[in-house]
């Protein structure tokens, strides 16, 4: 393997890689606060679906981010109400949203474009085209430094390196901020918050409403960044690895990033060998394809260790009188 090909694998591994990142900080807020949320899948499909569609329809895909954000905190307010209002089980809350999304993408879709359940191809406009950083020509004829600039850092859409950035600013937040602190306080020992006068469902309602906007830009950044439109059920179980790397990560934000990227990497493995022959042997695609998800249940079971989530999580809190 040639140091190109490598930093192709790395460069495809980025970009497979955003999405689940964006989700698994979007859960890292939400389970931090104690509010368990499965319906990271559904609150992308419907933001990718959206951010398709109205890219296609308007010629934006900036107002389609807006339309595709604005779609995952409609779902995020429904598991908002069901779990914390409402004091409903998380659980099935997010399972519902999930049937809701993408059963509503595909009828809608169907009846908007008459395509199957998908948007018109989108192009120019419409996508998040690659950013060039600056000097990334100049810099790329050094050796070894200048193309992993050049093809690795550089040549990325805008919502990769907002993914990026969410991670030193989701660690600031969480442990360089009042704000942190009393949401993380909420997911372990919400009784004592409430004693000291902050608000338990405000706090729970912030998570939701964070994690909703990183669950847009994630669908959104699936049909105007890395693909060139929104297809049927095209999450694929991306919602779910999220919520494994987030396991696998701890509930912190740099593992998490670590996490997400081996994901990404094993992804764009499989992606990058399909078809490959050992001897007379041919590996089939249908085993490439599933190599990610085979490999993130070995990684879950055999690697993780023991993972303990917020004390918290997953319970409705219901005030002492």
């Amino acid at each position: 393997m040639d140091f190109a090909t490598i930093l192709q694998i790395a460069g495809s591994s980025l970009r497979l890689a955003t999405p689940l990142l964006l989700a698994c900080l979007a859960g890292l807020y939400s389970e931090r606060a104690g509010v368990f949320d499965i319906g990271l899948e559904g609150k992308m499909l419907a933001a990718a679906f959206l951010a398709g569609a109205v890219s296609a329809v308007s010629g934006s895909a900036w107002i389609g981010l807006v339309a595709g954000i604005g779609a995952s905190l409609a779902l995020a307010a429904i598991h908002g109400l069901a779990s914390i209002t409402l004091k409903g089980n998380q659980l099935i809350s997010g399972v519902a949203i999930n049937f809701l999304a993408s059963g509503l993408t595909a009828l809608v879709g169907q009846n908007w474009f008459k395509m199957g359940g998908q948007t018109p191809q989108l192009s120019g406009a419409q996508r998040f085209n690659p950013v060039t950083l600056p000097f990334a020509e100049s810099i790329g004829r050094v050796p070894v430094i200048g193309p992993i600039y050049q093809h690795l850092i550089s040549g990325n859409n805008i919502l990769v390196y907002v993914a990026l950035l969410t991670v030193p600013l989701t660690w600031w937040v969480l442990f360089r901020t009042r704000f942190g602190l009393r949401l993380r306080a909420v997911g372990e020992n919400p009784g004592a918050v409430d004693t000291a006068g902050v608000s338990v469902t405000r706090q729970r309602y912030a998570a939701v409403i964070i994690c909703g906007v990183l669950c847009g830009i994630a669908g959104a950044y699936l049909s105007t960044g890395m693909s060139a439109g929104f297809v049927r059920d095209m999450t694929a179980g991306k919602g779910f690895i999220a919520l494994a790397a987030l396991i696998f990560a701890k509930w912190r934000p740099w593992p998490a990033l670590g996490a997400c990227l081996l994901f990404g990497l094993l992804e764009a493995v499989g992606i990058r060998y399909q078809g490959i022959s050992i001897g007379d042997f041919t590996v089939p695609v249908q085993f490439m394809q599933a190599l990610p998800y085979i490999l993130t249940v070995v990684i879950l079971a055999g690697f993780v260790g023991k993972a303990i989530p917020p004390k918290a999580g997953g319970r409705p809190y219901v005030k002492e009188r």
